[in-house]
């Protein structure tokens, strides 16, 4: 077995809605069926025991080495505890290779599943030893490192609940909700409108005392020393006990509570100075410790936490009952569990030491070791909802608390002997006020129940009927993606929205482009998607992309899919058939909104087969009225775009808009069939889209396909008395559309100027030239500059032979360089011929033939 590609689907894609590993495995001829590896199965078993059923139900027969590999890395992560539940292993056209897709959670932790997968069938194999507890600690480890924390993950899931789109910008717990112009970010909990100014008060205690002191909330008395017998004096001044805390601190380290010796404050000041050169000195309020989360103007959720302790059984000493407690798989380190683990660290002995004891001391039945006085849950300490017993003034005096510092999320401490009465009535007070607050004791309380308070920090950044969504348009399709994407982007800026657009030329936005090159794939979508000045996407959606990555979005208002056709680029990544491109392609339309709609070519069949698919409504279109799909569609009054004569109409039940294809010069007056098709289905998406009727009128009459509007697409260009056509088309279908198109214009003569991409199947570079020496006199034939993965010459040799026994073409010329073809083209051309020139570096041909016309 070899393992020869790995790929990281990151978005819905051609197996499933998960995110997964998709990789392909290459067995040997015995490992195509386990079965004939005797004895497999049951070393695998007794290696991994919890691997369950290997086949797909209603598979009967033997499964291959790849099933078992995909099944593995998908159940150890399960038995990690990562929440996944999707594999699939697909046979290629290849014998013995195989595709293998597992869901992840994370990529990290599904990359080493794999890798220990792997490790796990060689020792089945061999019969060699597999440490299944060592590989799941490795993978509960780093998914423990890497996955979002409580608090984070919290807000992340509940945004998940509410439809809103999430995305992780980095390792951190730094999180996008929404898209473009509409997105909203936190990390932790923490959002983008928490202020900094706000979030440096809170830091700072004595700042914060005094603001909540002149706001008349309750605090306690005390100041601020820069060393220990300055702190000591002070003390003394407030009068014991007293509480030591840095000036700028937080998730209570440093903070030591109910200091009444001296021998104690001087052991403890340390921790404090460590952590600020300020540090607070003030008055021990009698009482306990309440964490209570506001957000915005409103208490979420209370907390009575308890400092770290334990209780003797008059057998073992502290630092044993310390490890039984920390032997709770809910105790972790850091924040990633519920509770964490207590430390005996030197503030442990400290306090342990007040009450004379060691950790070596074994406490009698029943009594309360305590091993911190501050409560705070990163230290050790437990916690008890108490959310339904604050009484309002208490709550009030909490809100009052957040908003003086000016936080939009802040978790407020107090501290008193209960909070059924207000805090005036008990000597109570507000201790700190904290930006940032950890969620887990609200989420997952040690006693009592978990509060909801990811949705209510959700509902505070998206109020009701807020999904931090823009629109999104997807195109896809063998021909014409660009123009209609081009088109849509046209429609939507001419409504007012700051589009931002991909394509096979470069990423878009509100016109300007930002990136260069073939940007039709997820990673510049998501970049448009990251973008903040973008109030609506249309994203070209490529093959290549979708296999490489699956979709940049989980759902799209407006998928269109222009046409399927013989298909372009089959053979490569085993898409062999037309068909195999219309299930990779379908998954755009699989991903549609249920409140959106799929734009489909209604005279493609296998572009119709995709419509039961749409979770959302469709609009089909087509060439003329009396098409059987339009005309069923029509009398179910479905929404329709057909061409009717000289106009093309929308019609909807008893409804119709019709738009004049004289008022639409990308069609060229009606007479270029090809764009024809690309407005009607750019037409369609705006419609789905709602935008005005007027405005796409206004963007029909003032869009045309020039060098600069679609550079590559059906460019029109005089040279000296003839025409120019510039056009990327490079597959079979283009070129028999743009044979159409030029028949149908006047020429005296016509030659085409033509090279043919490497990576494309000998009978479709052959096909190419094929249809066009039924229509043209000469001939250009170039080599291009990327072979892609061709011998020298072999392009070209095979354009020629397409071109044997051409009905039309009786001259052929060779040549090796595109801009050479082009000048060769240029020199023979007279007043009244028509020469088409299909271009491979597009920018530089252009902007070559536009020097020649000059020149000219």
């Amino acid at each position: 077995m070899e393992i020869s590609r790995i790929r990281a689907l990151r978005g819905p894609n051609l197996w499933s809605r998960h995110t997964a590993i998709e990789a392909l495995v290459n067995c040997t001829a015995d490992e195509t069926r386990i079965g004939s590896l005797g004895g497999f199965e049951e070393r695998l078993r007794a290696r991994f025991p919890e691997i369950g059923s290997m086949r797909p139900i209603g598979f009967e027969d033997d499964i291959s080495v790849a099933h078992v590999l995909a099944f593995a890395a998908l159940g150890l992560q399960a038995q990690a505890g990562c929440p996944v539940s999707f594999c699939v292993t697909a046979p290629t056209v290849e014998p013995g290779t195989y595709q293998a897709v597992f869901e992840y959670s994370e990529e990290a932790v599904g990359r080493l599943a794999l890798e220990l997968a792997e490790s796990l069938c060689r020792a089945a194999r061999d019969d060699a030893p597999f440490d299944l507890e060592g590989a799941l600690a490795r993978l509960r480890e780093l998914d423990e490192d890497i996955r979002l924390g409580p608090s984070t993950g919290a807000i992340v899931q509940a945004a998940l609940a509410r439809g809103i789109p999430v995305r992780r910008l980095a390792e951190s717990s730094l999180v996008q909700f929404g898209w473009g112009s509409r997105q909203r970010r936190i990390q932790a909990a923490e959002t983008d409108r928490t202020s900094a100014i706000s979030e440096a008060i809170a830091q700072d205690k004595e700042l914060t005392k005094k603001l909540l002191e002149a706001a008349g909330v309750p605090v306690p008395r005390g100041r601020v020393v820069t060393d220990a017998e300055a702190g000591w004096a002070a003390a003394c001044e407030i009068g014991l006990p007293v509480v030591v805390k840095p000036r700028d601190g937080n998730q209570g380290k440093g903070v030591t509570v109910n200091i009444l010796t001296r021998e104690h404050f001087m052991a403890v000041y340390g921790a404090a100075a460590a952590i600020s050169e300020e540090v607070l000195v003030e008055s021990f309020i009698p009482g306990h410790d309440h964490r209570l989360l506001v957000v915005g103007s409103q208490l979420i959720a209370a907390a009575r936490r308890e400092p770290p302790h334990v209780i003797g059984d008059g057998v073992h000493t502290v630092r044993e009952l310390v490890d039984q407690i920390n032997s709770d798989p809910r105790r972790g380190e850091g924040h990633a569990t519920s509770l964490t683990r207590i430390r005996l660290d030197d503030i442990a002995i400290a306090r342990l030491a007040v009450d004379r004891y060691t950790p070596e001391t074994v406490p009698a039945m029943g009594e309360r070791v305590i091993l911190r006085n501050n409560a705070n849950l990163s230290t050790g300490g437990t916690a008890t909802d108490v959310t339904d017993d604050v009484h309002p003034e208490v709550a009030a005096r909490a809100v009052e608390a957040a908003q003086m510092i000016g936080l939009d999320i802040c978790g407020v401490d107090v501290v008193a002997m209960t909070v059924h009465k207000p805090l005036e009535e008990q000597g109570g007070g507000i201790v700190e006020v904290n930006a940032a607050p950890g969620l887990r004791m609200h989420l997952a309380p040690s006693y009592g129940k978990g509060q909801p308070v990811g949705e209510a920090i959700v509902s505070a950044i998206f109020p009701a009927g807020e999904d931090g969504r823009i629109p999104v348009v997807a195109v896809t399709g063998t021909n014409g993606k660009t123009t209609t994407v081009r088109l849509i982007a046209h429609f939507l800026a001419l409504a007012g929205k700051r589009v931002g657009m991909t394509a096979t030329d470069g990423v878009y936005v509100e016109g300007r482009r930002i990136d260069t090159g073939d940007c039709s794939g997820p990673k510049s979508a998501r970049n448009v998607l990251l973008h903040p000045d973008v109030d609506a996407a249309v994203l070209e959606t490529a093959r290549g992309g979708l296999l490489r990555e699956g979709l940049a979005f989980d759902r799209c208002k407006v998928a269109v899919v222009t046409n399927i056709g013989v298909g372009d680029h089959l053979g490569l990544n085993f898409i062999t058939t037309a068909e195999d491109l219309a299930v990779l392609k379908q998954v755009v339309v699989q991903n549609v909104a249920p409140d959106g709609v799929a734009v489909l070519n209604a005279c493609d069949q296998k572009v119709v087969d995709m419509a039961v698919h749409c979770p959302g409504t469709v609009i089909f279109f087509a060439c003329e009225q009396h098409q059987p799909i339009i005309a069923a569609q029509r009398a179910q009054g479905k929404r329709v775009v057909y061409r009717d004569g000289d106009c093309i109409a929308a019609s909807w039940g008893e409804a119709e808009t019709r738009l004049p294809l004289a008022e639409i010069p990308l069609t060229g007056d009606g007479l270029i069939g090809f764009q024809i098709e690309n407005v009607m289905a750019a037409v369609a998406a705006a419609w789905a889209l709602e935008i005005d009727w007027d405005v796409i009128r206004t963007g029909l009459r003032s869009f045309d396909s020039d060098a600069h509007t679609t550079p590559g697409r059906f460019n029109r260009f005089a040279y000296r008395g003839a025409t120019l056509i510039a056009d990327y088309g490079h597959n079979p279908d283009a070129i028999r559309a743009l044979v159409t198109a030029v028949e149908a214009m006047p020429a005296r003569r016509r030659v085409v100027v033509i090279s043919g991409a490497g990576d494309r199947r000998d009978e479709d570079i052959r096909e190419q030239t094929r249809i066009l020496g039924a229509a043209f006199d000469e001939a250009v034939l170039y080599q291009d500059q990327c072979q892609r993965g061709r011998a020298e010459g072999e392009v070209v040799a095979l354009l020629e032979e397409g071109l044997r026994g051409a009905a039309r073409t009786r001259a052929v010329e060779k040549i090796t360089g595109e801009f050479l073809a082009i000048d060769t083209a240029l020199a023979r051309l007279e007043a009244g011929d028509l020469c088409l020139i299909l271009v491979d570096q597009v920018e530089a041909a252009l902007a070559h033939i536009e020097r020649r016309i000059a020149e000219a």
